[in-house]
This record gives structure tokens, sequence and C-alpha cells, in this order.
């Protein structure tokens, strides 16, 4: 960040902004007004909106017509960008950016395309999963193809106490080797180089945030193979249980995307999935994703 700091110093020395965060729904979502990422920002800007991203989970910039560097450069504000293990679907020169799309260039998919449409909690799979992604949408088709946001704070502290104390207790496996198996067949094989770099990692199914000390449900219908201890069968019947509980309409914000919507996601307290569209029609999106630490509860 310090790095940032000096170049928008050095670029506009009246680099702060005046936002408005309004709220998109009851349960999470907000929309950040007043901040036009084609400026340079400050530190006072960067506060403002990692505190609404804590208060808020999801926080929505619209009109965004901005560069891939540039994209870049305002989600380092927020920490450290992984760089995805499928290296066949990232930005050409800009590695840090992740194509999700259904677009084709000779033949050949551009980018990740049908597993996000159960839901997940972005890089669940790694010992050190996410803290957080940045989603910018390039084209996106004239109806369907929204994203789901379902609170995990909120879905935790509803559950029944008995459901609530055994989640409490179990640990997760997150195995992106077993979700790239069972949801992205369409792709070419992983390589054993990539497997190489993709053992399982485990988590507590429900975790701690470290800035706010709330608890959140952490587990994926698409990355979570199982718990730990609990026959595969039975964990996904689970696992199923529990993700239709999370995605009542109470607990979800259903977002609607629009060219140059950058909608910035917590992954420690939320999930997300897309909705189906028509297929015919193009869908074009660059990630970045932040790094996260450990979890724990």
């Amino acid at each position: 960040r310090f790095e940032n700091e000096v170049t928008s110093g050095m670029a506009d020395l009246s680099s702060h902004h005046s936002i408005t965060v309004t709220p998109l729904s009851p349960e999470i979502g907000a929309e950040v007004k007043g901040l036009d990422l084609n400026q340079a920002i400050d530190e006072t800007t960067y506060q403002q909106v990692r505190d609404a991203l804590l208060k808020h989970l999801i926080l929505l910039f619209r009109d965004q017509d901005i560069s891939p560097e540039q994209h870049i450069t305002f989600s380092r504000w927020f920490g450290e960008l992984s760089i995805h293990v499928v290296s066949d679907c990232l930005l050409p020169d800009h590695p840090e950016i992740l194509v999700v799309s259904n677009v084709k260039e000779n033949g050949r998919p551009i980018g990740l395309h049908g597993s996000s449409r159960l839901f997940h909690s972005d890089i669940a799979y790694q010992d050190e999963p996410s803290m957080g992604s940045l989603f910018l949408c390039r084209e996106c088709p004239p109806r369907g193809g929204e994203t789901e946001f379902a609170n995990m704070y909120a879905a935790y502290e509803a559950l029944p106490e008995e459901r609530r104390t055994w989640l409490e207790q179990q640990r997760v496996v997150n195995d992106y080797i077993y979700h790239y198996e069972a949801y992205e067949k369409h792709r070419k094989p992983l390589t054993d180089e990539q497997k190489a770099k993709l053992k399982p990692a485990v988590h507590p199914a429900v975790r701690t945030h470290p800035e706010t000390g709330r608890k959140a449900i952490f587990l994926s219908q698409s990355h979570t193979s199982h718990f730990e201890g609990v026959e595969i069968n039975e964990s996904r019947r689970i696992i199923q249980e529990v993700t239709e509980f999370c995605a009542q309409p109470q607990f979800v914000y259903r977002h609607r995307w629009r060219t140059g919507d950058l909608v910035f996601w917590d992954n420690r307290c939320s999930m997300h999935r897309v909705l189906p569209w028509d297929d015919q029609y193009r869908r074009l999106m660059h990630r970045t994703t932040i790094k996260g630490d450990k979890p724990y509860i």
C-alpha cells in the first residue's frame, strides 16, 4: 500500500474522494458512489472502502471504465494478489487477472466457465483462502447471468442451535482437484504440475472473521468434498442442506450486472454463485483475488 500512496501523491494531490455508501439489501451489499477508479485514491478513501466492506460484505462500484492496470492497482490496496493455478485462463500480460467467461477464441475457452453456478467462496481450497475478490464486468448477457451473494454471518446466527453447535465442531476438506474433476469436465485435465500445487486444505466449518470477530459458516458447495471423518455421501447431503439454508432470500442479494460494474466481496463471510443465462450471449468478467489468512474458530 505504501507504493500506491507514493504514486497517488505524485499523480494527483487531490486524490481524496467524497464517497457515499447506500445499502443494496437489508442483510448484505452496498453501492459506493463518488469513486472513479480512473483516478488515484489515498489512504482516507482506502479506509472508507475497507470499513464499508467490513460492514456490508459486498460493495458495488458502477460505471468503472478502467484498464487491467487500474483494476490491479486498486485491488493491491487491500493486499497481495494471488495467481490462479489454471494458467490458460489468466489475462495475457496480466496474470493477476483471472478471466471468467463463456467466450471461445480459436476453438478454446478463454476463461473459466460452468463451475461457478454452485455456491462457493473463492480459493477456499488453499491453506490460506482468499480475503476478497474484485469482479469487473466487461460484457454481460441482456438477461440472466446474475450473481447471488449470501451473508454467512446471518445464516450462521439463524441456524437451529443443534446444527450450529454441530458445525462449530466440524472441519471440512476443500479440494480443488475434486472440484475440477466433478465440475470442470469440459476443460482439459489438470497437469501433474498443477495437481502438485493443489493438496486438499482442511478448515473449520465455521470461521471467526479476523477483523470483525464475528462467526460465519465456511463451506463450499463446489469446493468442499466432505467433512473430516464423515462419509462422503452423508457429507454431501449435509453440505446441500446447509447451502439451501444459507441461500434463503433473507440472507441473499442478487446482483444484475451492467457493463462497468465492479463488485468487491469478502470471501471470509460470504459465498456466491452465478445464475444461468442463454449461452449464445457472451459473458466476460475479470477477477482479481486478494490473498487471505488461515481460517480459525
